[in-house]
């Protein structure tokens, strides 16, 4: 386990700014609740095994008295390396980027199914959008009950989606809560 140098920083900061815009300073800089310490410090990103993890540093600082070969992981898992240096944030990620989330779409109830299932959102299945989201932007899917389902790119802008054909997509999936039993083995 070990820091992230100068060129992985960059690529997970990106990603996480494509949710979370100006909120990602709260991500990092917030006060950690969890560590029996009394002062458990803030945030830190921690590469471990091509993973990413989001742990307090108390936590981190325990866990160097653990192995590396030994040491399963440590804090929440928010994304991976691929073998050509790509970052892609999995479906771990969530719940810190629902907190921040920018932009947010917001679907009817009886198309949930179909986006936790791996499929991407049509303009049919949208109940509400963020009123600012443009093209490419990273938005957090949410049910009516505002739940966190997962996230994915915006496919089309929201002054775009009221002309848009019933059909047109306008959330491409990049991850969901379904994965946790469609890719259970692959997860961890």
């Amino acid at each position: 386990m070990r820091p992230l140098d100068e060129k992985e920083t960059t690529e997970v900061f990106e990603k996480l700014f494509k949710f979370t815009g100006p909120n990602l300073k709260h991500l990092l800089e917030r006060p950690a609740v969890e560590g029996p310490d009394p002062e458990p410090g803030r945030y830190c990103l921690r590469l471990h095994r091509n993973r990413v993890y989001y742990a307090s540093e108390a936590l981190v600082r325990r866990a160097t008295a653990v192995a590396r070969p030994r040491l399963a992981a440590v804090g929440t898992p928010i994304g991976k390396f691929t073998h050509h240096g790509a970052f892609h944030l999995t479906v771990h990620a969530l719940d810190l980027l629902a907190a921040h989330a920018r932009r947010r779409v917001w679907l009817k109830p009886d198309s949930e199914r179909s986006f936790l299932f791996g499929n991407s959102v049509p303009k049919s299945s949208l109940a509400r959008i963020t009123e600012n989201t443009k093209a490419g932007d990273g938005v957090v899917v949410m049910s009516m009950a505002d739940v966190p389902l997962g996230f994915g790119i915006a496919a089309r802008s929201a002054q775009d989606c009221r002309k848009a054909d019933t059909n047109a997509v306008v959330v491409l999936h990049q991850a969901d809560a379904g994965e946790y039993l469609r890719k259970e083995e692959e997860l961890m």
